[in-house]
């Protein structure tokens, strides 16, 4: 008699505490779901639906909110791979936004002065080049031009026209290998500053060369670069909110793996 009783008082209980079918088969559309689909709309096409148009979305709303439901009553929800990445995302979105927060000007300090290679400019050079072409031009001939130009020569009088920069000005080192190739960057970037050195060979033929000026790589300041640091840092903060918060969660669960790892 006991148990027929507490299990009359389990029935009863489940009846009124458990979801009704009819809940399930019952889909209200209400006003600020109207309102989201009338913002979504003027997000799109820059004004707002007229009646037919606005039928249209609740009767689509509807649609996907029927569909949705006969698939979850059928299962497909489960162990789908694309189901569970988006509910992972949503899940990282949720918890990444409960912990924004604008950084400060010493957040952003020290983000840069802790991560200066991703914010130092480069060394950069500026040279004057004299192009021969070695099927037309000695070894000696071009040695001769270049003690003619370390006597005080006009560099105007010499050289052969080519495709590339006479004159280079503020340029990059990592650029100068792109224009000139890698063995004339490397050369160029060891050469002495105003006095004609070579000759130092690129991929169309060998040069003469006269460094103007160069600087090496330099930590910009924080307002120079704020937005840089400011879109680095908010990138950085994700990652590490997204972990901790993974390792927050992992402590709640034993995961146990039935099988050979290699």
């Amino acid at each position: 008699m006991h148990f027929l009783l507490i299990g009359l008082a389990l029935f009863l209980l489940y009846g009124r505490v458990s979801p009704s079918d009819s809940d399930s088969r019952r889909i209200v559309v209400s006003q600020n779901q109207v309102d989201d689909l009338v913002r979504q709309y003027r997000s799109a096409f820059n004004r707002s639906p007229t009646d037919a148009e606005l039928d249209g979305l609740v009767n689509s709303y509807v649609r996907d909110e029927i569909l949705y439901r006969e698939g979850l009553s059928l299962g497909l929800d489960k162990d789908d791979p694309v189901i569970k990445r988006r509910i992972r995302q949503k899940y990282d979105l949720i918890a990444e936004e409960e912990e924004r927060s604008d950084p400060t000007d010493a957040d952003l300090g020290a983000y840069l002065k802790a991560h200066p290679a991703q914010f130092v400019r480069p060394a950069v050079i500026s040279f004057d080049q004299l192009f021969f072409d070695p099927a037309s031009t000695s070894p000696d001939a071009v040695e001769a031009v270049k003690a003619a130009l370390a006597k005080g020569a006009d560099p105007a009088g010499f050289g052969q026209p080519s495709m590339l920069p006479a004159h280079v000005a503020g340029s990059s080192i990592e650029l100068v290998a792109r224009d000139f190739g890698d063995d004339f960057a490397r050369q160029v970037a060891d050469a002495p500053v105003g006095r004609w050195a070579g000759p130092m060979v690129s991929g169309i033929g060998v040069h003469l060369v006269r460094v103007s000026a160069r600087a090496a790589p330099v930590l910009p300041r924080l307002d120079e670069v704020r937005a840089a640091v400011a879109r680095e840092w908010e990138s950085d903060r994700r990652i590490r909110s997204s972990e901790a918060n993974y390792r927050k969660a992992r402590a709640n669960y034993e995961v146990v793996v039935k099988a050979k790892l290699p």
